[in-house]
């Protein structure tokens, strides 16, 4: 029994009120008194009070001396005058200098509520912790940007390594790294910035086209396009064409080529021309089927995907496709305030108006007015008249700010995230050098072989000296 063990009891399983403890906190000893302890019952050391084996004592310390009666707790000694000055006194205080989350998890050990902070260090320690989550949620935030940003480096490099069992691979490496990398080298430069010029050339001729001072007619009196416009947009789709066959035959994998979202872009900005030729056959070899026509104009209008086409050389582009595809959550969180504050503000403004104004006599007319106005766009074309009515569209309007900001501060942050991360990401690619080859290395752990051989490229991510890796280092890897 541990009241025989701790007093002697005879037949008594539990000690005596006035009895005392030994204890030795890291090298910090100190007797307390059975009855201060118990005013607390829910505490470790009160708890001990209770154990009825040394089982049981060792659940709750990490040693027990039978000789000295003494519980041993490998804790910090520094922090425990603090649990010492609450049996006493039944409130904890906080000094400035603590750090805030060892005092947490010290407090936390010993059973001791974060409700027995006293009033005069309550505030501060929680203001403290607070700030102090915040900083870990950032310094998590940067080491899931910079983890995943060495992911996708080492994919990278992995994909380069695969040109090694390829014919000609050394060249078509090469041309990859020319094409999927614009500012890797002048020449890749070069082919961006003509990539660009052709794909804002190519979207002002399909504008300029619907204008009526280029319109032309032909002899039956049916629009036809200008030839001029007609001779930018073949050059064009041969570009384009040109683009993506030749990054396609330079692929590292052919099978997961159309994996990647770019690649995905090009063939659609140039499918909707081939199909439209392939219409126009049709519809020129079988008169019946000239309804098919219409389906054409659709495709012509899905040029206009050729602007996506600049994601490929836009780091802004890409990260906002990126912070898109990683915040649904808050997208979402978004559009259900959106649809909330629309429902709500919708159905008081039909109640208010449907009298006064015919432009709001029915909700789903009302529903476009909320929409317009929590999104604080304004057209003007519907508006309340009555006194009622406008004041419901100014709570609507501020609840629309409300609820707009508090999404977008999140979405916001995710794109500086991102875009910080993509920058980095070009910068340790573009200082990539692949001349000397890059060996076979069978069963190999990716992560050490890539921290050994791209040794400078990690230099942009982690501030490094930057520093080329050896034959040496490439060896020792392999062992």
């Amino acid at each position: 029994m541990t009241g025989q063990i701790l007093g002697g009891l005879d037949g008594d399983a539990h000690m005596d009120d006035n009895a005392a403890i030994r204890i030795n906190v890291g090298g910090f000893k100190k007797r307390l008194q059975s009855d201060t302890l118990s005013r607390f019952p829910e505490t470790r050391l009160a708890r001990l009070l209770q154990c009825q084996s040394k089982e049981s004592i060792l659940e709750l310390c990490d040693d027990y001396d039978d000789t000295e009666k003494e519980f041993y707790f490998d804790r910090n000694p520094t922090l425990f005058p603090y649990v010492l000055n609450f049996y006493n006194t039944g409130r904890l205080h906080v000094m400035g200098e603590l750090c805030i989350f060892s005092f947490s998890q010290e407090i936390e050990y010993w059973g001791i509520n974060e409700f027995f902070i006293d009033s005069c260090c309550s505030s501060a320690y929680h203001c403290k912790k607070m700030d102090q989550g915040r900083e870990v949620w950032d310094d998590r935030s940067d080491e899931g940007s910079t983890t995943s940003s060495f992911d996708e480096l080492l994919e990278f490099y992995n994909d380069a390594t695969k040109f090694d069992k390829q014919l000609l691979g050394s060249a078509r490496r090469r041309v990859w790294l020319m094409l999927d990398n614009p500012g890797f080298s002048v020449a890749s430069r070069i082919i961006s910035v003509l990539s660009i010029l052709v794909v804002l050339g190519s979207i002002a001729t399909m504008c300029m086209n619907s204008m009526s001072e280029f319109s032309l007619m032909d002899s039956e009196g049916q629009p036809t396009e200008d030839p001029r416009f007609e001779t930018v947009e073949h050059f064009g789709i041969g570009w384009f064409t040109l683009e993506l066959v030749a990054r396609f035959l330079v692929a590292p994998d052919l099978l997961r080529f159309f994996e990647h979202p770019l690649n995905v872009i090009d063939l659609v900005s140039i499918l909707p021309f081939y199909l439209t030729l392939l219409i126009n056959l049709v519809i020129e070899s079988s008169p019946a089927l000239a309804n098919l026509g219409r389906v054409a104009q659709v495709l012509r209008l899905m040029r206009i995907f050729r602007i996506l086409k600049l994601a490929r050389h836009s780091t802004g582009l890409r990260s906002l496709g990126a912070t898109l595809r990683n915040s649904y959550k808050e997208v979402g969180l978004l559009l259900l305030y959106l649809a909330v504050g629309v429902s709500f503000f919708s159905v008081i403004a039909y109640t208010v108006e449907k009298e006064d104004s015919e432009d709001l006599s029915t909700i789903p007319a009302c529903w476009w007015w909320a929409t317009v106005s929590m999104t604080t766009v304004g057209y003007g074309d519907v508006v309340p008249v009555s006194i009622a009515g406008r004041l419901t569209a100014s709570a609507c309007i501020l609840a629309g700010i409300l609820v707009v900001v508090l999404p977008i501060t999140l979405i916001f942050n995710k794109f500086s995230l991102f875009y910080k991360r993509q920058k980095q990401l070009e910068i340790a690619m573009r200082s990539c050098d692949f001349d000397e080859g890059i060996k076979e290395v069978p069963s190999v752990n990716l992560r050490n072989y890539y921290a050994h051989k791209v040794k400078s490229l990690m230099a942009s991510l982690s501030n490094m000296s930057r520093s080329s890796p050896s034959e040496h280092s490439l060896s020792e890897s392999i062992q």
